[in-house]
């Protein structure tokens, strides 16, 4: 099976396409397979992928509860792929990556502040901002368990065990969390930003 270019005509082969990588043509076109729609994708809360740019939004992202992978290293080629595999939707600030790559599940996001990124990904996607908030682990993203308090407090400064009773754990990189004074800054900031 061959892939036309919209230009010229001429067929290149499908493998050259793999991941919805795009070519140019001899003619100057730029040639894409049409991306794979999906019409029935579940009503669960998107999945993300940031690229290098957007680390800051990912950490933002993940204090509101949401699944997003992001590797500073990691190259345009290799962001697509897991995207595609694991269907996560792709943040970036890089346009050009729309022509380099098919992606079906893509958001372009045209804000420098990471809480104006935050809104705009709010708001692409109508997302419930307020539902999982801290319960997924800003640096790694490993959702956060409950940990007993006696456990916790082995690893806590004094003046937490003094004044905290509810801990939580990351299995990922081992960072306890608990409710200081920065969360109710951070919710301020949240209901200001996206109300």
């Amino acid at each position: 099976m061959g892939v036309p270019c919209p230009g010229c005509g001429r067929t290149y082969d499908v493998t050259l396409f793999q991941f919805g990588r795009t070519i140019d043509c001899t003619c100057g076109e730029r040639v894409r397979m049409q991306p794979l729609i999906r019409r029935h994708e579940p009503a669960i809360a998107p999945r993300f992928a940031a690229d290098a740019m957007l680390g800051r939004l990912a950490r933002w992202l993940r204090i509101l509860g949401f699944d997003t992978r992001f590797d500073a290293a990691i190259s345009d080629a290799a962001l697509v792929q897991q995207a595609l595999v694991e269907q996560r939707v792709i943040l970036t600030r890089d346009r050009k990556l729309t022509l380099e790559w098919t992606i079906p599940r893509l958001l372009v996001v045209s804000s420098q502040s990471p809480l104006d990124q935050l809104a705009e990904v709010v708001a692409a996607f109508s997302l419930d901002w307020r539902s999982g908030l801290f319960t997924r682990c800003n640096r790694c993203n490993t959702p956060l368990d409950a940990i007993d308090a006696e456990r916790a407090q082995l690893r806590v400064p004094e003046r937490v065990r003094l004044e905290q009773r509810a801990f939580k754990h990351c299995s990922g990189c081992d960072r306890i969390y608990w409710r200081g004074s920065h969360v109710d800054r951070i919710r301020e900031r949240l209901e200001a930003r996206l109300g």
